[in-house]
């Protein structure tokens, strides 16, 4: 996830935060995060953790995204780890799991009463077994969905397209010179990618077929980005080729773009009163990306392996990921990855709203992770490259694709 989130930061509990940089000693855990608004959550309800579990001390190392993974990888290669408990980006799960960095958790899960780990949402799971050992529990879904400005909507009486070739024409039928039908975020790299592939999904396509080859260059691929190219030059704000997600994000919540396909959990960010969005908060509803089958991405909690702290720490995650604890973080505005929760009126009523949570369940319900495999992170900066090329007009949509392929299939070898 990228994950630049400085317009929606929050204050943080220095109460239960402190700078980490050495091994914790006995009854100490270290516990690196992003820097995002589920971060203060989590750091509010530790105190009560905290309180019930004196002869715990729990560290919390929170930065913006790019900092993480060498922070973690430097952790895990030392003979003690400097973190007890990461957040793991779905795209790190194998690589980190096959490297050894994690320490399985079907024990602790089997060993924990009322845990309940199958009420997590199965396509968020999924993501941390590998090879048939779970190495982390679910956190923070980021699952993309379709952000709307409904007062446009009704206003024009437009429904809400449920193809991508409806998605086009609604949203080049609401671009005029100063007001634009869809904010985009074609950057280079992670976000274009990101977007994209819900296009790709949508035009039943995917990167690999089920013996593995690249498919990346076939015709689905290439009508995919034919189309993303068609719907940013006829319905993108001008020069937003750069764009990533906080750019598009105040595009919409100022009020010049109707809408955006982006994580879900923006829209509460842009219904909150007295918010970003301003006046116009309370306007925006949430829907699956056309096509139905969304990116799906996923923080989760995970133990490292030279961790020498492994009790403590997962005492922290069972308690923290906890039907109770999962329930009353998502109430306080967490992001939802429990299937208990998410179909909890209580939780509609303190939270979201039902709308917003029935959507998002069926929104996880057809998601699939941006990519995966030992070396996820490389591929996705070598299509997003390729891809970016293509949006740029540097590359034609065979070109970048092909190569796009040829860079995959290097990097599998």
């Amino acid at each position: 996830m990228n994950k630049s989130l400085s317009a929606l930061r929050m204050t943080a509990y220095a109460s239960v935060v402190a700078a980490v940089g050495q091994t914790a000693f006995a009854g100490e855990i270290n516990v690196i995060m992003e820097e995002v608004p589920d971060y203060d959550i989590v750091a509010k309800l530790t105190e009560e953790f905290t309180a019930a579990n004196p002869d715990i001390t729990v560290n919390f190392d929170a930065m913006p995204f790019d900092a993480m993974r060498d922070k973690i990888l430097t952790s895990s290669l030392a003979p003690s780890a400097s973190y007890d408990v990461i957040i793991i980006d779905n795209p790190w799960t194998e690589e980190f799991a096959n490297a050894g960095y994690l320490e399985p958790l079907d024990d602790y899960i089997a060993a924990t009463e009322g845990y309940d780990y199958e009420d997590f949402v199965p396509s968020l799971a999924a993501i941390s077994s590998v090879g048939g050992s779970i190495y982390g529990v679910p956190y923070y879904n980021y699952a993309l969905g379709l952000i709307v400005r409904q007062d446009i909507f009704d206003e024009k009486g437009l429904e809400i397209p449920t193809t991508i070739q409806d998605y086009m024409s609604t949203v080049a039928s609401l671009t005029t010179d100063d007001f634009y039908g869809a904010a985009m975020q074609p950057q280079k790299g992670y976000k274009v990618m990101e977007e994209w592939k819900n296009w790709l999904y949508a035009n039943g396509g995917e990167l690999f077929d089920e013996n593995g080859n690249v498919i990346i260059n076939n015709p689905a691929a290439v009508t995919a980005l034919e189309q993303y190219i068609e719907t940013f030059n006829a319905a993108a704000p001008p020069n937003s080729a750069n764009w990533g997600f906080d750019e598009a994000l105040r595009a919409v919540s100022s009020g010049k773009a109707a809408t955006m396909l982006s994580y879900n959990w923006m829209l509460p960010a842009l219904n909150a009163e007295g918010g970003m969005a301003g006046d116009l908060a309370g306007n925006f509803t949430l829907h699956e990306v056309p096509g139905g089958k969304a990116v799906l991405g996923l923080w989760s909690w995970g133990i490292t392996a030279n961790s020498e702290n492994k009790d403590d720490a997962w005492k922290f995650v069972s308690w923290i990921s906890s039907p109770e604890v999962a329930k009353r973080r998502v109430s306080m505005g967490g992001a939802p990855v429990r299937t208990s929760v998410l179909n909890d009126p209580e939780v509609w009523e303190q939270g979201f709203g039902e709308a917003y949570y029935k959507a998002l369940a069926g929104i996880l319900e057809d998601a699939a992770p941006l990519s995966t495999g030992g070396n996820a992170e490389e591929l996705i900066e070598i299509v997003g490259t390729e891809l970016s090329a293509a949006v740029n007009g540097q590359k034609g949509v065979q070109e970048a694709l092909d190569d796009a392929a040829r860079g995959v299939e290097r990097a599998n070898r």
